[in-house]
């Protein structure tokens, strides 16, 4: 059996620790039990706090833990949950963790950082130069804090040489189960999330995102091209046309555009266009060709195909997830799993 350590924080979302725990206890359990065969448990889970006392989730959920991290002696695995949006605070609350993590992690653990958790690797060093990702919502700024990390906030789920993040508070089942099949096999793994009526893990974060189009510029000329874009969406405007409002030419308007905002004018008008497809999809049910008209792509094909692009799904999988529940219906979604007693 495999020994997997699971952190418990202070002010941290309870359920990145509790799905974690959860899900390595039920690996080889639950499915085995539930087909009345002998169990056979893959993972022995331990919890541990920095001190060994309880912690408190912000939602008042008290937690007590089995161990304090200083007793883990060795662990194959180490999950690092997510601690609050006070990141300054809780690096400094929680510095005690980074020499445990860089300690295991030398010792050959796999060490996993969910949600926000990501950032105790970054502060341990762990991350420089390696693949890594964490909620979208944070991820700017923690690329600012950490440029040496190659951050991907589209992914769910990295790994990068035995340390592994992922995107948001419910990511850590997907890391969990990624985890389950890289060190158990696929059955297994299809087993566990059977028994816990869970999807395998998913692969992006690019469709639950709402990332603004640009950050913050102080070029006037280009926060007016911007809202112009914003406001004729439907319409193909060229480049040309931006420049002479903007009075430059379009080597200069196609320069300072990518300066201010990190997109070619024909990407930021695509942009806008998803992303105002994508509060149609979630508003109603109009139809797929009727959403594509009305952004601008007769060609509901290369919409589709671009829609994919930017989201990894279509937008018929968009609003089977993000659409009001009148027109949501049962669809049938890729990874849904039949129960049938089968092994």
């Amino acid at each position: 059996m495999l020994d997997v350590t699971v952190v418990l924080l202070d002010d941290g979302l309870s359920s990145t620790a509790i799905m974690p725990v959860e899900i390595f206890h039920s690996a080889g359990v639950l499915w085995n039990d539930l087909h009345g065969v002998p169990a056979e448990p893959a993972f022995r889970v331990t919890t541990a706090s920095l001190t060994g006392e309880a912690v408190r989730s912000p939602k008042g959920m008290t937690i007590k833990p089995e161990t304090a991290i200083a007793a883990v002696e060795r662990t194959d695995i180490i999950i690092v949950p997510t601690s609050g949006l006070e990141l300054d605070l809780k690096l400094v609350e929680n510095s005690a963790l980074l020499p445990r993590l860089r300690k295991h992690y030398a010792a050959g653990a796999y060490v996993a950082g969910v949600c926000m958790g990501a950032a105790y690797l970054a502060e341990a060093g762990l991350l420089d130069g390696r693949l890594a990702t964490t909620h979208w919502a944070v991820c700017g700024d923690l690329a600012q804090r950490y440029p040496q990390v190659n951050w991907r906030p589209d992914l769910f789920v990295t790994e990068d040489s035995r340390l592994l993040c992922s995107g948001g508070v419910y990511a850590s089942m997907d890391l969990s189960l990624h985890l389950v099949e890289k060190l158990c096999g696929h059955e297994v793994a299809v087993q566990c999330a059977k028994a816990l009526l869970l999807p395998m893990p998913r692969q992006h974060q690019s469709g639950y995102a709402v990332l603004p189009l640009s950050p913050p510029h102080g070029d006037d000329r280009i926060r007016a091209a911007e809202a112009f874009l914003q406001g004729a969406y439907k319409d193909d405007v060229c480049t040309e046309t931006l420049a002479r409002q903007a009075g430059l030419g379009p080597r200069t308007f196609v320069r300072r555009f990518k300066a201010a905002t990190g997109r070619h004018p024909t990407s930021y008008l695509q942009a806008v266009r998803i992303a105002t497809a994508k509060a149609m999809l979630e508003r109603d049910g109009a139809p797929i060709q009727q959403v594509s008209s009305a952004v601008g792509y007769e060609d509901v094909a290369f919409f589709r195909s671009l829609f994919k692009r930017s989201t990894r799904m279509t937008p018929a999988e968009y609003r089977a997830h993000f659409g009001p529940m009148s027109v949501r219906g049962e669809p049938e979604l890729e990874g849904a799993w039949d129960l049938a007693p089968t092994a």
